[in-house]
């Protein structure tokens, strides 16, 4: 059976907008998971709008909610150490009482100009794209030891050098929470065959997303791992106007195999958006 989620992206929006819908979301059984974007600044709308900080965000939604699994689409391995990183996903992970879904992925990408340029101004470096392939390698490998591993431990990687990790308190999920790998490339497949317990692509093109698909099923073979035991995530817009249209597109992602449904909702939201969701597209889909 397909699971089904919502995303509000922390942008052109208030706090409280957001609470109202995962607050509702947590009510109803059919919407099994929530989640948040990882943008320091807008990349849609208003430039110079108001965008949420993701991890923070996400502390305050799990300890505002008590059911729904949630996790943000997708941490950028870009913006924090990814030792730091692991801690502040350990404590939302204990905010929330092991509901964590932890979502990471390259970053942004480079000819996004939006994406682009919150790393200037925020001081972050932005390296080509090789090196922040490798260095997402080496961080889902120091995270996944950091939540694991009972004695602390050293690391020296070509991007990540570590003396005496450890995280304490861990997750409360074990061995660790679900990690999701986001992204389409090659190179991020690679990582995903590794690494992740689920893959989440943007839909749109569903031709593109299944031939992505089988190439993670190859990544895997290639290092033995049961291509099936990565579950199969897909993100896709909704639209208010044309639920006929999202139903179709739910349709067909699940026909590809796609059984971990996120479905974006617009700002602003609608006044009951989250049963709206349930009634209109969830129960016509499942």
């Amino acid at each position: 059976m397909p699971s089904f989620g919502i995303m509000t992206a922390p942008m052109q929006v208030g706090y409280q907008d957001i609470l109202r819908v995962w607050r509702e979301a947590d009510t109803i059984p059919q919407i099994e998971h929530a989640w948040l974007f990882d943008h320091l600044m807008p990349i849609g709308g208003d430039p110079n709008g108001p965008t949420h900080e993701g991890w923070t965000l996400l502390s305050a939604l799990a300890a505002q909610t008590r059911r729904l699994r949630l996790g943000l689409l997708v941490t950028s391995n870009r913006f924090r150490p990814p030792a730091m990183l692991a801690k502040i996903a350990a404590t939302v992970d204990i905010v929330s009482g092991g509901r964590l879904d932890f979502g990471i992925g390259v970053g942004s990408r480079p000819d996004h100009p939006l994406a682009r340029r919150e790393y200037e101004a925020h001081g972050l470096p932005f390296h080509d794209t090789a090196s922040a392939v490798e260095s997402f390698a080496e961080a889902c490998t120091v995270i996944r030891r950091l939540w694991t591993e009972a004695e602390p431990f050293d690391f020296h990687g070509t991007h990540i050098q570590l003396t005496g990790a450890f995280c304490n308190p861990e997750p409360v999920q074990r061995p660790h929470p679900p990690i999701l790998i986001g992204g389409r490339s090659a190179a991020t497949l690679r990582v995903a065959a590794e690494h992740a317990d689920l893959w989440n692509i943007p839909g749109g093109d569903i031709d593109d997303v299944i031939r992505r698909s089988a190439l993670l099923d190859r990544y895997c073979t290639e290092i033995g791992r049961d291509p099936a035991s990565i579950t199969r995530s897909i993100h896709l817009p909704i639209s208010y106007d044309d639920p006929g249209g999202t139903r179709d597109a739910i349709g067909a992602a699940i026909d590809a195999g796609f059984h971990h449904i996120v479905l974006g909702l617009p700002a602003p939201y609608p006044a009951g958006v989250a049963q709206w969701v349930a009634d209109e597209l969830i129960r016509t889909a499942a």
